[in-house]
């Protein structure tokens, strides 16, 4: 199939189709004419992709663990025990990341707390114009 409708197959737009070509992800055939010509496996690919985008894996680990999942349609898994270990060490830096995260919330939450309230009768944008002389 052609790029435009392997597009709408896949709900991926055709920019985003020629980024997971570029990024080794795809590699459809090409016609004779030069056109890609995408398969059924093509799109169960970037079934893939998605998936493991949507788990918070960039474009080169996916590009390394993709060949080796197995996709049955419903379920997305490594293929070979040998993954675990990159797919823990993925969920390690996402875990920290989140810790990051939550400490940037409580530091903000704190910063917020010890804010004097403005009575009513204040100027929010004079004190902006304040705290930035």
């Amino acid at each position: 199939m052609r790029m435009g409708e392997f597009s709408r197959r896949t709900g991926v737009s055709q920019r985003l189709l020629r980024y997971y070509e570029e990024q080794g992800l795809l590699r459809p055939a090409r016609r004779p004419s030069g056109y890609r010509d995408f398969t059924e496996e093509d799109v169960a690919t970037v079934r893939g992709i998605r998936i493991l985008l949507g788990a918070g894996l960039n474009t080169a680990t996916i590009a390394e663990l993709l060949p080796c999942m197995v996709d049955d349609g419903q379920v997305l898994a490594p293929g070979c025990p040998g993954l675990l270990a990159d797919l823990h060490r993925e969920r390690d830096r996402i875990d920290e990341a989140v810790a990051g995260l939550l400490a940037a919330r409580d530091t903000l939450d704190a910063v917020i707390a010890a804010t004097v309230p403005t009575t009513t009768e204040e100027d929010p944008a004079a004190c902006y114009a304040a705290g930035s002389a």
